[in-house]
């Protein structure tokens, strides 16, 4: 695809992370609670691409063919049990299922170039998380500042945080 979204080749995921820098995109949601604490997954160990480290609580690839809104809640529902139903006109009314699209850019690491949609929720019910994650956990401002590049998050959410969401006070 390119930076504009438009789909130019479909690729496997194995291409996509073997280092090609095929563009492909993904979807990302920030599942915040009403006391603005974020909620992170930690990356499995078998994971190829930082294994262990902990991440936005939602994060995959958009099947070909497949809308961002569906690949979302198939993500949210697939990692944290979350049920998805639409997205938010406003950041306001990002609550009670809803995400509202927060910001989207390129990310680049050594193995990967991603077209990332970034989304964000308030949440404050049960979430289930899957196989898929080794465990979530609700962080705070604090929290996350006082860990930043001491390689307890990954590259891209640390990234993400900042560009999304804004410096740490």
């Amino acid at each position: 695809m390119d930076e504009s979204g438009n789909i130019i080749s479909s690729a496997t995921r194995g291409e996509c992370h073997n280092g090609s820098h095929l563009l492909h995109p993904v979807v990302h949601l920030h599942v915040f609670n009403s006391r603005g604490d974020l909620c992170l997954q930690q990356r499995p160990m078998w994971k190829d691409i930082q294994p262990g480290k902990w991440d936005t609580a939602v994060g995959g690839h958009v099947d070909l063919g497949e809308d961002i809104l569906t690949a979302l809640r198939r993500e949210a529902q697939e990692e944290i049990g979350f049920h998805l139903s639409g997205l938010a006109k406003t950041a306001e009314e990002a609550k009670d299922g809803l995400a509202f699209p927060v910001c989207h850019y390129v990310f680049n690491s050594e193995r990967e170039s991603e077209l990332v949609y970034v989304h964000s929720t308030i949440f404050d019910g049960p979430l289930s998380p899957s196989d898929e994650v080794d465990g979530i956990r609700f962080w705070s401002k604090e929290d996350i500042a006082a860990n930043l590049g001491k390689g307890v998050f990954t590259p891209n959410f640390e990234q993400e945080y900042i560009r999304c969401f804004g410096t740490i006070d």
